[in-house]
């Protein structure tokens, strides 16, 4: 009696041989064939070649259904389709990563928390601005939920601080109030964010401080210099610090108000949510009522004054599990506050 075989057709031989092919591609990374390129290379890949340690956080693509689009569709529409066919559920009935993270480069120098220059940087790039760190270079980071983000979510930020998979699943369940990922979403989610990870272009080197990286990368010498060079050019976390309505209120007394800035901070961040009843069951426009109303609210502590959502945030209510997330002093900045006020103000009054 023969013993049985397992034949694999031509047809599913090459069906195997692309989903592999399709798999892996995305970690084929060549090497920079020039100097006008050079600054495309990733940041990652620089600090691989100069023995840096780094932090793995590639996704497992042995998992079956692992996919970069799959995961840039979860993120900016909260759902995608399925490995087997078919579309998943949303994640969140709520909110998309994007409703509180911009998925490009935000800040003009990434080694700053700096909320004034993320705001004209932002403005300029047509990018909305937001309570949330930039997905955009986050496989390059180190900690997560840093700061105060302990005083919100308590002991649930400890697994989360220097695991990212521990930190896409707290956002995805307390942060979007949504489902937890399965782990074929969340290694997508990963494998998408290694799409939008840090290029040496992004690390605002000199002319002269890009030659000694590259030489170092060709020649193989002064190694340990060349990582600490760009290592030292972008944050390895996100510092948040909450402030205090009161003290907030009170800085704001003490501090002229640009309604240029304060427009840009109601438009680019306001509307972002309300306009439209967007994310929010609170509605902002631009008509006279609405800024009579924000600014007869605004040095008070009811739920619609600015000093108070903004730096509190929005708790969820009975049968409404979405919410308003608060702004840290580091993307929202009491002089920013008093610039949106003074942009009330100045609305109500016309």
């Amino acid at each position: 009696m023969k013993p049985k075989t397992k034949v694999l057709s031509v047809a599913g031989t090459l069906s195997f041989i692309m989903m592999v092919l399709v798999i892996t591609a995305g970690w084929i990374i060549p090497e920079p064939q020039g100097s006008d390129n050079f600054n495309e290379i990733r940041v990652f890949k620089l600090l691989e070649a100069f023995d840096y340690n780094t932090i793995d956080h590639f996704p497992d693509t042995e998992i079956f259904g692992v996919s970069a689009k799959r995961g840039e569709a979860l993120v900016k529409e909260g759902f995608s389709s399925r490995p087997g066919g078919g579309r998943t559920k949303k994640q969140s009935k709520h909110f998309v990563c994007t409703s509180c993270h911009n998925v490009e480069r935000e800040d003009p120098d990434l080694r700053f928390a700096d909320p004034e220059a993320r705001l004209i940087y932002t403005n300029k790039k047509g990018l909305p601005f937001l309570q949330a760190t930039s997905l955009y270079g986050a496989v390059n980071r180190e900690s997560f939920y840093n700061g105060d983000y302990y005083k919100k979510y308590g002991e649930l930020v400890i697994p989360a601080r220097d695991n990212i998979r521990e930190a896409i699943q707290l956002c995805a369940i307390e942060c979007a109030q949504g489902r937890k990922l399965l782990p074929w979403e969340l290694e997508s989610i990963l494998a998408y964010l290694w799409t939008i990870d840090l290029k040496l272009s992004d690390l605002n080197l000199s002319d002269e401080e890009q030659e000694f990286v590259e030489n170092a990368y060709r020649n193989r010498t002064r190694q340990d210099s060349a990582a600490m060079l760009v290592s030292s050019r972008y944050r390895k976390d996100s510092p948040a610090s909450f402030g205090d309505a009161f003290e907030s209120m009170q800085e704001a007394e003490e501090i002229k108000g640009n309604p240029e800035n304060g427009k840009l901070v109601y438009e680019n961040s306001c509307l972002h949510c309300h306009e439209d009843r967007r994310y929010s069951y609170f509605l902002l426009d631009n008509e006279d009522l609405t800024f009579e109303h924000l600014a007869k609210k605004s040095d008070g502590f009811s739920k619609h004054s600015i000093f108070q959502v903004i730096r509190y945030g929005v708790f969820s209510k009975a049968g409404k599990r979405s919410y308003m997330p608060q702004y840290p002093l580091e993307k929202m900045s009491d002089q920013q506050l008093a610039d949106l006020e003074a942009y009330i103000e100045m609305r109500a009054a016309e």
